[in-house]
């Protein structure tokens, strides 16, 4: 990797990258990023804290082919490149968007009563209430054992987002990097994530139409795109093999 230009590295797409380079790809990609966004004047070191705090709590968490780090890497790069969001709270949201779901313990420092509640107070403490408030409407609450795990998601997820504009610009790029990226996933999880994610798509595409949420008018096509590309896989997925 070392032989690459920093242009044809950026030029990439990400998937291409995680194909190719693996996580140092990824990396790599991030670094040359965040320095020509530091060339702009931004505070990338809130960006930096976050993907070292990410970095400790994901380090042993893998997905079927890969680190979750890799899944942490491309929402945020997205966000950022693609999305053309240089807003930091939200890339560090970006980053963390996992961490409260996945080691709420851990990231508060122990076993308290609440520790979801705990864990999103760190995050507030290091990061600022804004950043909290963006994790905390992408992590999934406790659901009810009583009913369909998928409908409860599906509620959760039009609710929460609907009052929170930058969430969603979190979520898109987390459903576009599982959808989208479906291709890349094998095994039962293949199939599993059609039947969850499909019927998702036309709330996530009632929340990109929502008037304020903050993506300009190209990007929002993008996105839009992007849902299309999905759904076209899921519904191939689903399809009877015989």
């Amino acid at each position: 990797m070392d032989e690459l230009s920093p242009a044809y590295l950026r030029s990439l797409p990400l998937h291409a990258v995680t194909e190719v380079y693996g996580e140092p790809g990824l990396r790599r990609r991030l670094e040359l990023e965040l320095e020509a966004l530091a060339d702009t004047g931004v505070d990338r070191v809130p960006i930096d804290r976050a993907f070292a705090l990410a970095d400790r709590l994901h380090r042993a968490d893998r997905r079927v082919r890969e680190p979750v780090v890799n899944h942490l890497l491309r929402v945020t790069l997205r966000i950022l490149c693609h999305y053309r969001i240089r807003d930091v709270d939200v890339l560090v949201a970006a980053l963390l968007h996992d961490a409260v779901e996945d080691h709420p313990a851990e990231l508060a420092g122990g076993s308290p009563l609440d520790p979801t509640a705990a864990a999103l107070g760190v995050i507030a403490r290091d990061f600022g209430t804004r950043v909290a408030a963006v994790v905390e409407a992408v992590t999934n609450p406790e659901y009810d054992p009583d009913r369909d795990k998928d409908e409860q998601y599906r509620e959760h997820v039009a609710d929460s987002l609907a009052a929170s504009p930058w969430a969603r610009v979190v979520k898109f790029s987390d459903f576009t990097d599982n959808g989208v990226g479906i291709l890349y996933t094998t095994g039962p999880k293949v199939r599993r994530a059609a039947v969850k994610y499909g019927p998702l798509v036309p709330v996530l595409r009632e929340l990109l139409d929502l008037p304020d949420t903050p993506l300009a008018p190209d990007v929002r096509r993008h996105v839009a795109a992007q849902f299309d590309l999905a759904e076209s896989r899921f519904a191939a997925i689903l399809q009877p093999t015989s």
